[in-house]
């Protein structure tokens, strides 16, 4: 204080001498020396000399609750439930942490991207734009671009893109600016429609003959309407699957797709057809860590009901198995909530191939008499 603030104060305390330039006085002093001059708190002084004070453990708490609600809203979010996988994205974002103004309209718009994903061979500025309705929101260096790729990588269990050409390729498996004639999807079985479409031609073509088709993401896209489609469509994993109904049943065999691990943008665009054609789509594969998030993954994107998918499969099938591969990295199962317990208990995975008497069976029940 200088000289003239030390004999303020001294004069407000009633001291006899003045004050150190440095001084400290109790706020309680304080508020009575102000209640008998005034008859007022120093709270009341302070609120009227400067304005309402902050409650900063008030403002703490309120903060730490919002952030709690963030983070409850974006587990809880239909697009991480459907995808367990997601969780470790989840918690990746909630280590990083930021101000919840700024988390909640960012991840808002990452979870509209990735529910709309794989798209169907789109380019990135088109997709971004119908989704976001901005060209370059998902531009390379954006904030959301970031997360939408730790979210994707989280999903595909391989590290988050470090170059331009890794986030190229993670693109690509995600559906966007996809090759639409390298992009293929195996299909097999009799479909007795009389759609006219270019892809149900080659489908009763290759049905009729025996044999699987190759569709490539141009004829479906060429073929918007499947309709009418078959009652049921299985689902398998493995091409070697399809490999041995065709074996078994040749031109009587059941309609069938085959999403080679991993559905890329064909596969889940088939699948979306054949669903809008009313078929009922039945999806099997390995019984192990990726498997389970491969199985959520078209469950959530193409409305594919799990067949042979459940723990007591799982179960009975392990004496069938007893050197099966290790089961890798777990993650739930959204429809049964006991699976991932299971696995991570035995650690061994059930491959399709060990059940492939099991599902042939199954499929005998559908397979088409002529």
């Amino acid at each position: 204080m200088d000289e003239a603030q030390r004999e303020a104060v001294a004069d407000l305390l009633g001291m006899d001498r003045l004050p150190d330039a440095d001084f400290t006085v109790s706020l309680a002093v304080l508020d009575e020396v102000l209640q008998e001059a005034v008859t007022r708190s120093v709270r009341e002084v302070v609120t009227e000399l400067l304005g309402p004070l902050d409650d900063r453990a008030a403002r703490r708490s309120q903060a730490a609750a919002e952030r709690e609600a963030l983070w409850r809203w974006l587990s809880d979010h239909e697009v991480v439930t459907a995808q367990p996988a997601l969780r470790e994205w989840v918690s990746q974002v909630r280590r990083v942490g930021g101000p919840v103004s700024e988390l909640r309209p960012v991840l808002r718009s990452a979870l509209s991207v990735l529910g709309r994903l794989p798209a169907e061979g789109t380019p990135l500025p088109a997709f971004a734009d119908a989704a976001l309705h901005d060209p370059h929101a998902l531009d390379d260096g954006t904030r959301l671009s970031g997360l939408v790729f730790r979210a994707l990588a989280a999903l595909y269990g391989v590290d988050p893109p470090a170059n331009a050409e890794e986030r190229r390729a993670l693109w690509e498996r995600a559906g966007v600016a996809a090759d639409e004639l390298s992009t293929v999807v195996l299909a097999a079985g009799r479909y007795p429609s009389d759609s006219d479409s270019v892809a149900m031609r080659i489908l009763r073509a290759c049905g009729d003959a025996g044999m699987a088709a190759a569709l490539t993401l141009a004829q479906l896209n060429a073929s918007p309407d499947l309709s009418p489609g078959p009652a049921d469509v299985w689902v398998v994993e493995n091409p070697s699957l399809l490999a041995l109904a065709l074996r078994r049943f040749g031109a009587d065999c059941p309609p069938m797709v085959c999403t080679a691990g991993w559905p890329n943008s064909a596969g889940v665009l088939l699948l979306r057809r054949l669903g809008q054609a009313g078929a009922r789509l039945h999806y099997h594969g390995d019984l192990d860590g990726e498997g389970v998030r491969i199985a959520a993954y078209v469950i959530a994107k193409v409305g594919a009901r799990p067949w042979r998918m459940s723990t007591s499969e799982y179960l009975a099938a392990l004496p069938r198995n007893p050197a099966g591969p290790m089961i890798g990295r777990v993650t739930e199962a959204p429809w049964d909530d006991q699976l991932a317990a299971a696995m991570r208990e035995h650690q061994t995975g059930v491959t399709e191939e060990r059940v492939a008497d099991t599902l042939l069976h199954d499929l005998t029940k559908h397979s088409i008499q002529r």
